[in-house]
């Protein structure tokens, strides 16, 4: 069995790599963000004045875009597993930021009627489509690159730019907030936003193309004329476990951080509406900036305790923790305590998103990877991830919070049960142990064949 990666010669290299790779994903997740930060100033302008649930169906739309996220991992991972890492990170930034020049120039409902909403809606769709096949691209590509003993710091380096497009998102909001009139970033202020995205994708789609493949070029000749190479009859027929076990993997990692990261912020900003808008601006950057700064601390943690002990520590800490989060936010007057409840649950959170993605990479063999990563998180983040702004928004709306916080637990419990029952800190896999895996999944299909022919 040949190795089918190439092994990064130095920790220059490797961080060189990383830090190019995890650029695209920081532009493409705060054409993400950049929408949830400046919903509120821009709704208005895609739906008539008098609309009492334009709310509700601005956050339906965010939710419905990540539908499409299944679609995108399909492509790009079948791409990514085919053609390569990189070619197809730089595809799927392209796209992410062609759709955000779409949002930033779309005439308003005054203007085309709901010709606008439908042209928001196609351009989120599409966005959906690209950032599917982004995480589980580069979640593969970062995981891969990274020098082994330490690629739970490396990889955690996908987190720290996922999270930093909503730092830039917040950063972006401040700066609009204290140098704009409301009125003005309801009337043009989003659009500067958007359109910041679709400028700055241009330098990382040079980034990209000077980055180093992790496949072998024998590897990716091989695959394009392989047929189980990105084959979704392989990942169902034949990677099914792994798959099932990214899904539950993420299933209470995604509510998570979808419930603390965008609904936290979103509670934050309407505790200090008004007079006090500039303090929740802050209170959230400030906050969210922590979190970034906290990936690569749990990384490292990771590469010295395992994996597993920071997913059991989030599922435990999530379970403890997300009741307390969610009912003492909106009742605080003071943005130092805001912070503190809120960072509360960013440490927690860092358990998960730290190391996420190389817990899942190393669940696969090369040839089925990227579509396996990809796939298998774009089916947990779209049911349970994107839709919980809008669960939350509908809870709030019926007086039903509770419900949602229950919600949000089980989901949280469910995966802790399988950190404890289906993950271990220092057994072989894909990524470290390529050749004994390879031996050890052959020596199990010579014995079935055997079993089959008795």
């Amino acid at each position: 069995m040949a190795i089918t990666t190439t092994v990064p010669t130095s920790l220059r290299r490797s961080v060189s790599n990383t830090l190019k790779g995890s650029a695209g994903n920081l532009v493409e997740w705060y054409d993400v963000y950049v929408y949830s930060v400046f919903a509120s100033y821009f709704e208005k302008q895609f739906f008539a004045g008098d609309e009492a649930n334009s709310t509700i169906y601005i956050w339906a739309i965010f939710g419905v875009t990540f539908l499409m996220r299944p679609v995108g991992s399909w492509f790009f991972g079948r791409f990514a597993d085919r053609r390569g890492r990189r070619l197809a990170l730089t595809v799927s930034v392209s796209l992410m930021a062609l759709c955000s020049a779409v949002v930033a120039l779309t005439p308003t409902a005054a203007s085309i009627g709901g010709w606008a909403l439908v042209i928001l809606t196609l351009a989120r769709l599409l966005q959906g489509f690209a950032t599917g096949g982004e995480y589980g691209t580069s979640a593969t590509y970062m995981s891969e690159a990274a020098m082994p003993g330490r690629r739970g710091f490396l990889s955690s380096f996908q987190y720290v730019t996922l999270v930093g497009g909503h730092v830039l998102a917040q950063l972006t909001l401040l700066i609009m907030v204290l140098t704009l009139s409301p009125e003005q970033i309801s009337e043009w202020g989003w659009r500067v936003a958007f359109g910041i995205g679709g400028v700055a994708a241009v330098v990382v789609f040079w980034l990209r193309r000077t980055m180093d493949e992790s496949l072998r070029d024998d590897t990716i000749a091989a695959a394009k004329g392989s047929r189980g190479s990105g084959s979704m009859r392989e990942l169902l027929v034949h990677q099914w476990r792994p798959l099932l076990l990214v899904f539950l993997i993420t299933m209470g990692g995604t509510v998570a951080f979808y419930t603390y990261s965008v609904n936290g912020p979103a509670i934050v900003k309407a505790s200090f509406a008004g007079e006090d808008v500039v303090a929740g601006t802050i209170v959230n950057l400030i906050a969210l900036t922590g979190l970034m700064l906290l990936q690569p601390v749990g990384g490292w943690v990771a590469d010295i305790v395992g994996r597993k002990t920071l997913l059991v520590f989030f599922g435990i800490g999530g379970v403890l923790y997300t009741w307390f989060l969610i009912t003492a936010l909106p009742a605080q007057e003071s943005p130092v305590i805001a912070f503190l409840i809120l960072f509360g649950g960013f440490i927690i959170l860092t358990g998960y998103t730290s190391i996420n993605a190389v817990v899942k990479a190393q669940l696969f063999p090369t040839h089925i990877r990227a579509l396996g990563v990809g796939f298998g998180y774009a089916l947990a983040n779209s049911v349970f991830g994107g839709t919980a702004p809008l669960l939350f928004q509908a809870a709030s709306a019926a007086d039903r919070v509770p419900l949602f916080i229950v919600y949000v637990t089980i989901a949280i419990g469910a995966s802790l049960v399988v950190y404890l029952l289906f993950l271990k800190n220092r057994a072989p896999n894909w990524i470290d142990d390529e050749v004994a895996m390879q031996e050890a999944q052959d020596v199990r299909l010579a014995a079935r064949q055997d079993a089959r022919v008795r």
